[in-house]
């Protein structure tokens, strides 16, 4: 099948209106029964006397295999993934996550068929309204992460809309990372960075931190890839730098309370050392700040002249500058 080449458009999405004051989220659009809003989530609850990661971020993979296993459309898959988003933001909220990011459509899904391309932006279109007039209810604050121009003008006022509506909840922060990849994100931040004419000396991983989308935000502790591959697919790079992974072969749509707490659980066993030898704090300590170059010594006789301190020997970098740049890594085939 033919592979997109540029971005497509989706329908202009209208306004909101007035949000109501109490609506559960329901979605006539699924393509079999969804799990009921209020619906008990799980039997079993989180590890005990474990505090858990602040952040959780999710690269939902299998929503097309999902289809496929039930000899269903792809578009029926992405729907049923849409929906269960509400039901993993409940479970992690419930468990003391206070900030969860998803990974919905990179830069590179571009590149997939004009069909599923298209059905994909027609359910954002169709889905973005009721589910933030669900989440709003909730107390979640959407945040979009990723580079909107590619999109329909009106999804992009829809997006921005969703955050204007949410931005002032102190529930959940909810990271929805659509047109999102890791490289063009940093690439992005170093030409603001340029565009402000930043001194170099100024720049740290704190202010290069602020230029991300992220905006500084915590990085996440914990990230959780379903459908059973094993690659991060340009997702998070600068903030995953000491992120834990869990993978599990459950599909993004069958993702529920139960996986989500065998991933609690190998989290919990999981010591952070953060390239420290013994249990290391909660959060990775801040490299430290280049000393000022000391004044020299009056000379000293050499009866009692101290012995030079060793000079630590520089650390070579894994590719010199000389190498060539390796090929660029295959096409994400995440589905």
């Amino acid at each position: 099948m033919p592979e997109r080449t540029s971005p497509t458009r989706a329908p202009p999405v209208p306004p909101f209106p007035p949000l109501p004051t109490a609506r559960l989220l329901s979605s006539p659009n699924l393509p079999d029964a969804a799990p009921a809003p209020g619906a008990p989530l799980a039997a079993p609850g989180p590890p005990d006397a474990v505090p858990p990661p602040a952040h959780v971020a999710i690269i939902m993979d299998g929503n097309g295999r999902w289809a496929a296993r039930r000899a269903r459309p792809r578009a029926d898959g992405h729907r049923r993934g849409v929906a269960n988003i509400r039901r993993v933001v409940s479970a992690l909220a419930e468990r003391g996550v206070s900030v969860v990011t998803l990974y919905a459509f990179s830069t590179e899904n571009w590149r997939r068929p004009t069909n599923e391309v298209d059905s994909l932006m027609t359910i954002l279109a169709e889905e973005i309204e009721p589910q933030t007039r669900a989440l709003h209810e909730a107390g979640v604050r959407l945040v979009h992460l990723g580079d909107p121009r590619p999109l329909d003008a009106g999804l992009q006022d829809a997006i921005a809309r969703a955050e204007q509506v949410t931005r002032h909840n102190a529930g959940v922060t909810l990271n929805i990372a659509f047109n999102y990849g890791g490289r063009h994100e940093i690439l992005q931040a170093v030409r603001r960075i340029l565009n402000d004419a930043i001194p170099p000396e100024q720049v740290d991983e704190t202010l290069f931190g602020r230029y991300l989308y992220t905006k500084g935000g915590p990085d996440p502790d914990l990230i959780i890839r379903t459908g059973g591959e094993q690659r991060i697919s340009n997702f998070l790079l600068w903030q995953a730098a000491y992120s834990e992974y869990y993978h599990t072969p459950a599909l993004w749509p069958d993702m529920d309370a139960h996986e989500l707490d065998r991933a609690l659980r190998a989290y919990a066993q999981r010591r952070r050392r953060f390239g420290a030898l013994d249990a290391s704090p909660a959060t990775p300590p801040s490299p430290p700040t280049p000393a000022s170059p000391a004044t020299p010594a009056s000379p000293a006789s050499p009866a009692n002249q101290a012995t030079p301190a060793a000079q630590p020997t520089p650390v070579s970098p894994v590719f010199p500058a000389s190498q060539a740049t390796p090929p660029p890594p295959p096409s994400d085939r995440r589905e």
